[in-house]
């Protein structure tokens, strides 16, 4: 043999356990990558399981409004035809709401017979729409009563005619 065969050999059998070490720790940190993937997946689920359930949301419903709507040339067919659903936070403003419906209801009739009908024609103008009921909506129905809070305003029905 010559001296370079020689070199090449020796070259090769120094360079085989490095390889060997090399090929281990990235099949060593892959598997580790693996398993701390699945093992940490099943934590977070059990996480979230552990936790209080959320809450059932709490709905009222109301029956649609038809109204006459202000326009510049006062054109009496101008009608919004509204239906919603209010979201609660709580049983209990539910129950309030409920007990003083005629008041809620003329509250809301005031509000949506002062809307423009250009304006409800396009998203913001409904978006101000739901931001004004639960405005109107938010101070106590009677004095010594809580505010109540809406969550959000929920369309049913929205015909603009």
């Amino acid at each position: 043999m010559t001296d370079k065969a020689k070199a090449k050999g020796g070259k090769r059998k120094k360079l085989m356990p490095v390889l060997v070490i090399l090929i281990l720790a990235v099949l060593v940190s892959g598997g580790y990558t693996v398993w701390q993937l699945m093992h940490g997946s099943t934590n977070k689920a059990a996480n979230v399981n552990k936790g209080e359930p959320a809450p059932a949301p709490v709905f009222f419903a109301l029956d649609t409004f038809t109204v006459n709507l202000v326009n510049p040339d006062n054109d009496p067919d101008r009608v919004l035809y509204v239906g919603f659903t209010l979201r609660l936070p709580n049983e209990e403003t539910r129950q309030r709401l409920n007990d003083y419906l005629p008041e809620v209801r003329s509250r809301l009739l005031l509000l949506l017979s002062r809307q423009n009908a250009a304006s409800l024609a396009n998203e913001q103008g409904k978006q101000a729409l739901v931001k004004q009921i639960k405005e109107v909506l938010a101070p106590p129905l009677v004095p010594g009563q809580p505010s109540q809070v809406v969550t959000d305003v929920l369309f049913t029905a929205f015909i603009l005619r």
